[in-house]
């Protein structure tokens, strides 16, 4: 912890670390954060992202926790009955791979995680009902992820294919799409990714992709809404058949899905995914040496090194043709790897002339380019670069002369009459890869049967239990595998000796459903309870990192789309809002203990309390956006509060050589002050503005240290004033209000009390800046009454000695008033 100035110097009758102790055991005796689910106020679940069990909590946890509590205890004040519950992400790689290296079992190095991590969620006062805590880890969670897993299975949502799967060699798993980042490398160790054939686990998201392309029912940012388009990726077009026929193969023909059907007279190639099961049957003999190297090389390359757009792009000629329909003519099979056997048909259509990355593909190897789209005022000559915008459509046989889109429909149907082709749509998305081939997961809920197949474990026999005694260093397969007694086992149908699957769930499962469990946490016979479901779900407004746009939040709308066709649950969206935080960085990064840049909240809060880092935290800067952590600030959020304390212990002595005039005057300006500031903070909380609300609640107490000097407000308005400012502030600083409300006489506990209102008459603004402009250049400000008139406004403008400078007797044409803001005058 920086060594910064201690406060030991200052005058502090307040104690933090006495004071919020002492509220934190009493709130927890007395259960005030309990929940009750038959409350008959309106409901309003507040929901935070759960933390995964890293160890302890560092200041970029308390960012995203402290203000969203904030927002929870202003609900609770007015007038919703909020659950705001709390939990552990407990299962995954980073909890095995810490225990490895300590050589202890994931199982102690998680929940010992989590009693630190608890502690310090309690020292930060919030109201989370922690009678409905979660733990991912705890059978009697996964025993329900479990059921849920067979859910989706028994509905024909999870199936088991053998794919090409994205593998990380340094964490010996399974990654899913969204895993791999940036240069194509695992999200949690940057080790570059590696292309594996596996028998895997897979839930059916592509079956929702349309829906889940529509967020008209929710409120959530724009940019959320567009990284998850962009990553489902909807393309429309045609399915194209090519004539294979000639080749004596059991396959007929070859399909490619396009996005221009316009270009089908272009094509002068095809090129297959090197994955795609067509390659060996199409590879002539004298090329299977040369292909099958480009197989392999192809194989170590992950999806992401092989769409770079700045990679030469290179390929293989199979020996083999197809034969374009429309034109009759032969056009040769190609492999090249920037073709993905995960995208549409895992095959293309090639036309250089229209297609930027065809065309480098064609003149690096010497492949014809023909021209059928004709830019306008085309002479024929060859194209310097492909041409992907409209045009008409040249050496397209009857389509000539017709624009591109014309001739796109008019393709469309010609295929479609001579059964050569249909309209399509595809997504980007695959289907979700949810095997793990590591321990500290839940066990897949399967066992194979030699006669039987596949059969799901029976509910009655659930939870599949993870073995404590497993071996779970990586070895490229589940640990699982090794341990017989976990394998062997009989078959719940015939009963003959059968075995278990050894792959773990991927963790993205525990927390796409983990907020439904906290209606009814402690259910023992259901998932979660269906009234419970009705009375609370779905989540009113959650907050979170927006890092999770393409994986928990994407996995979560899916969940709850597939468990509302179920009949489990009857919402479409599971969170209704949502307001993603912005990130502190430290030492250039966010904080993260991989990293090791992570600040502890736990010496500030020794030094100058809970409330104090709380408040710091949302005075920083815009909660949205985060920012650069730095401890400069926070002895001068402790000042404040300690000066908060004083105002309010300081018995208040009205002025006996006042006139009543005075008092008047002295009352209205704290009343009009007081309800300036409650609309203020009531609107910020709103909005999650808290830098702006701190602020406005440091203003207000100043004035109320110059009214206390002043002595000219009568006792009863100041009553009325410091109880405001307790009101308002309860929600940022629990401990301290809650011990000044006792000492004011008011009743336990504050934060039971109701929201303050504000009387909009009395919080209207006296006096204005009224902004004058010429042409809408700024060439005065001037203070006025905020009830000013059009009229006068208008008059003031023209009258202005610095405006008149700048109409040199030129001609006012318009004059042009936004009301409360400004005068603008045209001039020739």
């Amino acid at each position: 912890m920086r060594d910064y100035v201690r406060l030991h110097n200052m005058e502090m009758k307040y104690n933090p670390s006495e004071i919020e102790k002492k509220w934190q055991e009493k709130w927890a005796l007395d259960r005030l954060y309990v929940v009750h689910d038959d409350d008959p106020r309106p409901k309003w679940y507040a929901l935070t992202m759960f933390p995964y069990t890293s160890g302890d909590l560092h200041i970029g946890h308390w960012y995203a926790m402290g203000p969203s509590d904030v927002h929870a205890r202003f609900k609770r004040m007015s007038g919703f009955n909020v659950l705001h519950p709390i939990g552990f992400d407990a299962f995954g790689l980073p909890a095995e791979n810490a225990a490895i290296s300590r050589a202890i079992h994931p199982y102690t190095w998680t929940m010992h995680n989590i009693d630190r991590m608890r502690a310090q969620l309690k020292s930060m006062g919030s109201c989370y009902d922690w009678e409905r805590e979660v733990i991912t880890c705890l059978p009697e969670y996964y025993h329900w992820t479990q059921w849920l897993f067979l859910q989706f299975y028994k509905n024909g949502l999870a199936y088991r294919s053998r794919a090409p799967v994205n593998w990380c060699p340094r964490c010996q798993t399974v990654l899913a799409n969204e895993q791999v980042v940036g240069e194509g490398v695992c999200e949690r160790c940057s080790t570059p990714v590696t292309r594996k054939d596996l028998e895997q686990w897979f839930l059916r998201i592509t079956k929702y992709a349309e829906e889940l392309l529509d967020h008209s029912k929710i409120e959530w940012p724009e940019r959320i809404k567009i990284m998850q388009k962009n990553w489902i990726g909807k393309s429309e077009g045609a399915e194209i058949s090519f004539d294979i026929s000639h080749l004596g193969l059991e396959e007929k023909e070859i399909r490619v899905f396009t996005t221009r059907p316009d270009t089908l007279y272009g094509v002068t190639f095809m090129v297959l995914a090197p994955e795609n099961p067509l390659v060996p049957k199409l590879t002539v003999p004298e090329r299977k040496q040369e292909v099958q190297a480009y197989m392999e090389k192809a194989r170590r390359q992950s999806e992401i090194q092989r769409l770079a757009a700045d990679r030469e792009k290179d390929g293989v000629f199979l020996g083999s043709y197809a034969v374009n329909r429309v034109t009759g003519e032969k056009v040769p099979l190609l492999i090249a790897d920037y073709v993905l056997s995960s995208y549409g048909t895992g095959a293309v259509m090639a036309v250089p002339a229209h297609d930027t990355r065809d065309f480098a593909f064609a003149k690096k190897c010497g492949l014809p380019i023909r021209v059928v789209i004709a830019p306008a005022g085309w002479t024929g000559k060859e194209l310097e670069e492909a041409w992907v915008e409209t045009g008409t459509m040249v050496n397209s046989g009857q389509f000539n002369g017709l624009t591109n889109l014309e001739g796109s429909r008019g393709i469309c149907d010609y295929l479609e009459k001579n059964a050569w082709g249909k309209r399509s749509i595809t997504y980007r998305i695959r289907d979700w890869l949810i095997s793990r081939q590591r321990y500290w997961g839940s066990p897949i809920p399967i066992v194979y049967c030699s006669h039987c197949g596949t059969v799901p474990v029976p509910d009655e026999h659930l939870p599949v239990l993870l073995p404590r005694d497993a071996d779970f260093k990586p070895t490229g397969e589940s640990p699982l595998k090794y341990n017989k007694a976990f394998v062997n086992t009989t078959c719940p149908i015939c009963h003959r000796p059968a075995q278990r699957e050894t792959d773990t769930l991927d963790t993205f499962i525990c927390s796409s459903w983990y907020f439904l469990r906290y209606a009814s946490p402690k259910a023992s016979n259901v998932s979660f309870d269906g009234d419970k479901i009705r009375k609370w779900l779905p989540v009113d407004q959650y907050t979170g990192g927006a890092e999770h746009a393409n994986m928990h939040l994407l996995y979560a709308r899916f969940f709850t789309k597939a468990l509302r066709d179920m009949g489990l649950v009857h919402f479409d969206e599971p969170f209704a809002r949502l307001f993603n935080q912005g990130t502190i960085i430290y030492k250039g990064a966010k904080m993260s203990k991989s990293r090791g840049n992570v600040v502890t909240p736990d010496p500030y809060i020794e030094e100058v309390g809970a409330d104090a880092v709380r408040v710091y935290l949302m005075f920083v800067g815009p909660w949205e956006l985060g920012g650069e952590w730095s401890d400069a600030g926070i002895n001068g959020m402790a000042r404040w509060l300690s000066r908060v304390w004083n105002i309010v212990e300081a018995s208040y002595t009205q002025r006996s050589d006042v006139g009543p005039v005075e008092v008047e005057e002295a009352n209205r300006k704290l009343s009009h002050f007081m309800h300036k500031t409650i609309k203020r903070v009531t609107l910020d909380i709103q909005d999650f503005h808290f830098n702006t609300m701190v602020s406005g609640l440091m203003e207000y107490t100043n004035y109320l240290a110059k009214v206390q000097e002043s002595g000219l407000v009568a006792p009863e308005t100041w009553g009325e004033a410091i109880k405001m400012l307790l009101l308002m502030m309860a929600p940022s600083t629990p401990h301290l209000t809650e011990e000044l409300w006792g000492h004011t006489g008011g009743s336990y506990s504050i934060h039971q009390q109701s929201w303050p209102k504000y009387d909009e008459q009395l919080a209207r603004e006296e006096e204005i800046t009224l902004i004058i402009q010429v042409n809408g250049h700024v060439r005065d400000k001037v203070q006025v009454a905020a009830s000013i008139s059009e009229e006068e406004a208008k008059n003031l403008a023209l009258s202005s000695e610095k405006i008149k400078a700048h109409l040199d007797n030129k001609k006012v044409s318009r004059v042009i008033y936004v009301p409360g803001r400004l005068v603008n005058m045209v001039v020739a």
